[in-house]
C-alpha cells in the first residue's frame, strides 16, 4: 500500500520540501522561512525553485518590497499547513493516551458557528482534564468540501452541520433551528413572515460558493424560492449585525440570533424547515486512536 511519503517521493519531493513549502507560504519570505526552519537562505531558495517546478506556479510573487502568495498558493496554503501538522502528528502517535500528562495538539477545522456553539465548552473541559493538550482551530476551506477524504486524513476532525460532508465518521453534537433575522425597525415585514416576504426582500447570504451555502438555503431553493442576494458574508455571526438598520433579511441558526438580540427581530419561517444538526466529523483512520477516542468522548459530553 502506498503511503503519503511514497506519494511525495513519486513527485521527487520529500518531507523536508513539505516543511519548506509550509514555511514559505506562511512567512512569505525565503529569509524568514529559513530562520524558522533553522536552515540557510540558499537552501530555502533551492527548495523554492524545486517547488515552483513541481507545481508549475511561482507560489510567491513580488509586490513592491515584499512578496505575496499567488492565487494558486492561496489555495495551497491550508493544505500545506494541514499536511505539515499531519506529519508532526504521525511522529507523535502514541499507543496509549494519558490526558493528565499529554502535550498533544489536536487540529480541528470549524466554522465560526461551530466554535461559538460547541467549541467554547469543549475547550474549557479539555483545559480542565488535560492541561498540557493544545487545541488548534482552523477555518473551513473549499479544499475540505472538494477533497473530503484526503483533507480529513490531515486533521483530527471538523465541526460542521450535516449537509456538507458525507464520507466521514461523525458524532452529533447539538441541534438548532433555522430562523430569519431582520432589523428591528424594518417596516417591510410584519410580525409573521410570508413566502412573499422571502421572495421580495433583499438577502444577505452566507458563503459566496453555492455548494457552501447552508442547508436551509438549499431547502428554500427546492421550494422554488430564489433569494435576491445583495451581500455575502462568510460568517453566520455577522449576519444579524449586517441586517441591523437595513431592509435586508438573513437566515442564521437560532443560537446565533439569540446571542445577538438588540437591534434585530427574529422571525420563524412560514413553513417547517429541516433542523440544523451540528456534528463532529473525522476520517475513519482515527477510529482506534486512543487520544482521538478521548477527544470524542469529551466533545460528546455536551450533546444537546
Amino acid at each position: 500500500m502506498a503511503t503519503d511519503s511514497d506519494g511525495l517521493r513519486s513527485f521527487g519531493l520529500e518531507s523536508t520540501h513539505l516543511q519548506a513549502l509550509h514555511a514559505l507560504l506562511s512567512e512569505l519570505s525565503v529569509t524568514a522561512a529559513a530562520a524558522r526552519l533553522g536552515r540557510t537562505q540558499p537552501t530555502l531558495s533551492k527548495s523554492l525553485r524545486r517547488l515552483r517546478r513541481h507545481f508549475g506556479d511561482p507560489l510567491l510573487e513580488r509586490a513592491g518590497n515584499s512578496y505575496r502568495l499567488t492565487a494558486f498558493a492561496e489555495r495551497l496554503r491550508p493544505l500545506a499547513e494541514a499536511a505539515a501538522a499531519a506529519v508532526d502528528r504521525t511522529f507523535a502517535a502514541e499507543t496509549s493516551f494519558s490526558p493528565e500528562t499529554s502535550t498533544r495538539t489536536f487540529t480541528i477545522v470549524s466554522s465560526d458557528h461551530g466554535i461559538a456553539t460547541a467549541g467554547t465548552g469543549f475547550f474549557l473541559r479539555v483545559r480542565r482534564l488535560a492541561p498540557g493538550v493544545r487545541l488548534r482551530f482552523i477555518p473551513v476551506t473549499a479544499e475540505l468540501l472538494e477533497h473530503e477524504d484526503a483533507y480529513l486524513r490531515t486533521v483530527d476532525g471538523v465541526l460542521l452541520p450535516h449537509g456538507y460532508l458525507g464520507l466521514a465518521s461523525s458524532m452529533d453534537v447539538h441541534t438548532d433551528r433555522w430562523v430569519c433575522v431582520v432589523s428591528a425597525d424594518n417596516q417591510l415585514v410584519g410580525d409573521r413572515l410570508t413566502r412573499g416576504d422571502l421572495e421580495r426582500l433583499p438577502w444577505i447570504a452566507t458563503f459566496a460558493d453555492q455548494a457552501s451555502r447552508p442547508p436551509a438555503w438549499r431547502q428554500l431553493e427546492l421550494l422554488g424560492i430564489v433569494p435576491r442576494v445583495v451581500a455575502v458574508a462568510e460568517s453566520f455571526l455577522v449576519v444579524p449585525r449586517l441586517v441591523r438598520g437595513s431592509d435586508a433579511i438573513g437566515v442564521v441558526p437560532g443560537r446565533v440570533a439569540a446571542a445577538e438580540g438588540a437591534g434585530i427581530r427574529v422571525l420563524e419561517f412560514p413553513f417547517e424547515m429541516v433542523p440544523l444538526t451540528e456534528a463532529f466529523w473525522w476520517h475513519p483512520v482515527h477510529d482506534d486512536d486512543p487520544g482521538h477516542r478521548w477527544l470524542r468522548g469529551v466533545l460528546g459530553e455536551q450533546r444537546v
